[in-house]
């Protein structure tokens, strides 16, 4: 069993401040992986000082952006040998099949930390503009410390998409890793110790749901960036509002996939079940809405259904498995509620249902809707499990209609023959991001999402400048 006793404040392994512990259960098993302290608003305060310290007297913020991202470069090395480590620690304690952290829940925080590191090294702090007496430099300051607060479906995925472009910016930061998943953050603090980064400019802090209000609220904490669901990004948004304080909050999606008529389903299913069943469909970026014409309806959810069936379900540690278990066993009842509000809405499951796969372990059946309507809540809430429901529409522009009939706007895609007239679709869809022919996640580009989705953007140059403040400075002559 991996366990922990001390929290990472001020570049070191300090004693919690309270005596309460966060059991890490593995969702195959139901057994206990892990356990680390569980913070306290007291261990924020800490952090938070940490933080300020660092911020307001350390090197870090006075350091060139280039020597900053020299120092995230050494991070990306020593996180390179580790990834593999860190891919089984992700699997052990939420599920996701050992395939796709291999694949996704490593690699991808790992070309995180490459992308800003290269970036930083040539990213313009400051420019000259023409004023009216004389010129102005135009210069770009880190905003201060951040509190990142991060969910459990990708766990690294999210504190990278907050760390390196805050790093390399010159911020302090506190992560919050969710209490479902706290062991891969432990992995983070050894390589952030090794890699030479000052002391107090990341404090990890793993905590339940008071703490991590106090963290938002605190004082000391000049911008937070959030990853979760809408109703707590409404809760944070407003306690941001309050402050006038910086956010970022990447929220939740339903999001449509778009099949047109030219589409050859067997090339385009491959995509599709990552595009839709990653991480065995805890993604806010899944693409859960299959939309299919009246004229290859029945063929649409007949290839989706086999695409379901072709993937195994069972131990996440296995390389074998396309879809494990949930996070937690709560997350297995809301998913199977879900299930049932779709049979008594009337929609019909052609693949699973309510019978679970396996007798041990969160397990749900994946399941396929059929004879839907985007009116029904299936089509309209977060699931955030292995449930697609395949919609009906009447033309292409009735299929761009229903994608955009959503509260949401963060993800979906569109799968045709013709690359351009996909495009034509991808420009009508009101979405952060959007796939033609399949979805990815591109580093160099920024994500976020429309709507109930969220505000701002991560990653691209846009992630830097979400952690930066412009400043002015006019001089006469």
């Amino acid at each position: 069993m991996r366990q922990h006793d001390t929290l990472f404040i001020g570049g070191d392994w300090v004693a919690p401040a309270g005596t309460g512990t966060i059991d890490v259960i593995s969702p195959h098993t139901e057994e206990v992986v892990g356990r680390v302290p569980e913070g306290t608003p007291a261990d924020m305060d800490r952090a938070v000082a940490a933080a300020r310290r660092a911020f307001d007297h350390g090197p870090w913020p006075r350091m060139t952006m280039a020597e900053r991202a020299a120092v995230v470069g050494r991070l990306a090395e020593i996180y390179a040998a580790r990834q593999g480590e860190m891919a089984e620690i992700i699997t052990e304690e939420m599920g996701s099949p050992i395939t796709f952290s291999q694949m996704a829940q490593a690699p991808q925080p790992l070309g995180m930390l490459q992308y800003y590191a290269e970036l930083g090294a040539t990213f313009p702090v400051e420019e000259e503009r023409p004023g009216t007496f004389g010129p102005v430099t135009v210069r770009r300051e880190p905003v201060g410390v951040v509190a990142a607060i991060v969910p459990w479906n990708v766990p690294q995925f999210v504190i990278m998409i907050k760390l390196a472009p805050a790093l390399v910016a010159g911020c302090a930061i506190v992560v919050k890793p969710a209490p479902e998943t706290p062991l891969d953050s432990y992995l983070l603090a050894e390589m952030v110790k090794e890699a030479g980064i000052p002391d107090g400019v990341v404090n990890i802090v793993a905590a339940g749901r008071e703490a991590g209000e106090h963290l938002v609220s605190h004082p000391g904490v000049d911008k937070v960036a959030f990853t979760g669901s809408t109703a707590a990004g409404r809760r944070i948004g407003s306690i941001c509002g309050e402050q006038l304080k910086r956010c970022t909050l990447e929220l939740g999606g339903k999001s449509a996939a778009i099949i047109l008529d030219d589409c050859d389903l067997s090339s385009a299913m491959g995509f599709l079940s990552i595009a839709s069943l990653m991480n065995n469909g805890q993604a806010c970026v899944a693409q859960t809405r299959i939309l299919a014409s009246r004229n290859r309806y029945d063929e649409v959810v007949d290839a989706v259904a086999a695409m379901v069936r072709s993937m195994p379900v069972g131990d996440p540690a296995d390389p074998a498995t396309g879809i494990g278990p949930l996070v937690a066993q709560r997350q297995q009842a809301r998913v199977e509620d879900y299930i049932r509000i779709g049979i008594d809405e009337g929609a019909k499951p052609v693949v699973g249902g309510l019978e679970r796969p396996l007798d041990r372990g969160w397990y749900v059946a994946p399941t396929v809707f059929a004879g839907a309507t985007n009116e029904m809540r299936i089509a309209r809430e977060e699931i955030f499990g292995p449930v697609l429901t395949v919609i009906p529409y009447e033309d292409e522009a009735d299929a761009v209609r229903i994608a955009n009939d959503s509260d949401y706007g963060l993800a979906g895609t569109v799968w045709t023959a013709d690359t351009e007239r996909g495009m034509e679709v991808a420009r009508q869809v009101r979405t952060g991001t959007y796939g033609v022919n399949l979805f990815m996640i591109e580093t160099s580009s920024p994500f976020g999402g429309f709507k109930s989705s969220g505000l701002g953007r991560e990653l691209g140059p846009e992630g830097l400048a979400a952690y930066l403040e412009y400043k002015s400075i006019a001089r006469l002559g």
